[in-house]
């Protein structure tokens, strides 16, 4: 076990928890205190299970813990396989007493999540995430939820974790591709709201592509404690929190045209926020320095800074529509006033949107 465990606390009065990060806490770190009943149900997938799921059982000693794994994927982020969860919470008798532990990516965590706020009526939940973009994100600030063929994360509730356990070895085993994607909301922490920390990313980089343990550590603690200060201001979504979001609007755009799975998330949201730049410039409000400097980092990272090839101003426009940030059909993106900070604005020419989109479809 680590000789270090970072503590954060996202602060939401009786309802506030920690994040914990270190290394080796699966299956050492005792998760008992935020159980309420002493029966566990782990829900994961069958890439993960195989490699951490006797480890997280270690979590919870003396409860009697059960489990469900799902297939694995954004595509199966779906009403049939969170029926799966229902399905197993059933059979095995679990009470309104019963903790929800989601061990695995933002997949997993998302439908775990859904699935504790709607199983009796809400019961509580534990994450464990095991990639990079759900330690530095979907882990953090309760928004759960499935997949919608019309629309990304459509349908879903605000439902917070009683804890959140981040084993910075999980990482270890991710794939390349996997780890891009989750650099891809490190970046976005320094974009809206660190211009320091957007220049540490710039120097640590390569050190963090090659899964180097300490500016993993210190990235994702640092993306972690800017997330719980916007959530604890903005818990539903009100105003602030919206800025999470730079470049999701084009990302999950991306997502849903190309077919949940064909990109990963944070693929679509490296492209997506290389286009919100680019509106932003053509806004006034970054320079074209500034744009280098975001599409240099997003390069560095592995990420795309373009949309599929053959996806049209059009499709962009048709799937932007549907986006959760909009009100009575005004379109509402994130944009940046300068490189750490963002604003959510409807305030953006429709010229200079439409230019942006033929610039950037090919």
């Amino acid at each position: 076990m680590t000789d270090t465990v970072q503590e954060l606390k996202v602060e939401l009065g009786d309802r506030s928890y920690p994040i914990l990060v270190g290394a080796g806490l699966l299956g050492t770190r005792d998760l008992t205190p935020w159980t309420p009943g002493s029966r566990v149900m782990i829900v994961t997938n069958d890439t993960v299970a195989p490699l951490y799921l006797e480890a997280a059982r270690r979590n919870f000693p003396g409860c009697q813990v059960d489990d469900v794994v799902l297939p694995d994927g954004e595509a199966h982020k779906n009403w049939e396989v969170l029926n799966r969860i229902f399905d197993a919470l059933l059979e095995k008798t679990h009470s309104r007493k019963t903790t929800l532990v989601a061990l695995g990516g933002g997949v997993v965590g998302d439908m775990t999540g859904f699935a504790a706020a709607c199983y009796q009526r809400g019961v509580d939940f534990i994450q464990m995430p095991t990639t990079l973009l759900s330690q530095v994100d979907s882990s953090v600030g309760g928004k759960t939820g499935i997949n919608h063929p019309l629309g990304k994360n459509m349908i879903g509730a605000f439902h917070q974790p009683r804890c959140v356990l981040i084993d910075t070895d999980t990482l270890q085993s991710l794939p390349p591709r996997e780890v891009s994607a989750g650099l891809a909301e490190v970046i976005k922490y320094g974009l809206i709201r660190d211009a320091q920390f957007l220049a540490w990313l710039e120097e640590a980089m390569p050190r963090l592509v090659a899964l180097d343990a300490g500016a993993l550590t210190e990235a994702i603690c640092r993306s972690c404690a800017c997330k719980a200060e916007v959530v604890a201001q903005d818990e539903r979504e009100g105003g602030l929190r919206a800025i999470l979001n730079l470049g999701h609007t084009f990302g999950h755009a991306i997502e849903t045209w190309a077919g949940y799975g064909s990109w990963l998330h944070g693929e679509a949201v490296g492209a997506g926020m290389v286009m919100a730049a680019e509106l932003s410039r053509r806004g006034g409000m970054l320079t074209s320095a500034d744009l280098d400097r975001v599409e240099r980092l997003v390069k560095a990272a592995g990420l795309p800074i373009l949309p599929p090839s053959g996806m049209k101003p059009d499709d962009f426009m048709r799937l932007m529509a549907v986006d959760k940030k909009n009100v009575e059909g005004q379109l509402r993106l994130i944009l940046l006033r300068s490189l750490g900070e963002a604003e959510v604005t409807e305030a953006f020419s429709p010229t200079d949107l439409a230019d942006t989109l033929a610039a950037f479809c090919h």
